[in-house]
């Protein structure tokens, strides 16, 4: 069993009280827009990390991370990408994608909408963990915490860590 502490959209922020959600987990995943370099490394000083870069991050950041991560992990095969819409509404870059390689989780950020859903079309779960950080139009930070055992997901909890904007 793998225990995943998942964030997006940081842009250059993290409240230090977020460290305590990844006390118990195996691995932070980051979904793109980190913002700094200091970002990465705080959060890779925590707990390894992986991740993709974002349409903001820097070249610094993108020479660290790649577009998009493809594992298996436990059995269930995962595919993490910044840009790829949402159930019914791909990119095509993302559409084209997912019937040649067929993930059974999507994980995305980019758009600031904690949304976690089943995709039919797809047969995949969807999970974009919305905006830990304070740019961008949310109202409020957020992150998700879920295991991954034997190819199911499992203990999926929604983390909200406070108003946009202000220190928990």
């Amino acid at each position: 069993m793998l225990k995943i502490a998942l964030l997006s959209d940081t842009h250059g922020h993290l409240d230090e009280t977020i460290f305590k959600y990844f006390d118990d987990r195996d691995e932070i995943w980051h979904a793109g827009d980190f913002g700094t370099l200091e970002v990465v490394e705080r959060l890779a000083s925590c707990k390894p990390l992986k991740g993709v870069y974002g349409n903001i991050d820097g070249a610094a950041i993108r020479a660290k991370f790649p577009e998009d991560v493809w594992m298996e992990i436990e059995g269930m095969k995962i595919f993490i990408t910044h840009i790829a819409g949402s159930p019914g509404k791909y990119t095509p870059r993302v559409r084209k994608l997912l019937p040649e390689k067929k993930p059974a989780l999507l994980i995305c950020g980019h758009s600031h909408i904690l949304k976690v859903m089943r995709d039919k079309v797809y047969n995949m779960m969807y999970m974009n963990p919305g905006a830990a950080g304070n740019e961008g139009f949310h109202k409020m930070k957020t992150l998700l915490r879920f295991s991954i055992d034997n190819g199911h997901l499992h203990d999926l909890e929604v983390i909200e860590l406070g108003s946009r904007g202000m220190l928990l």
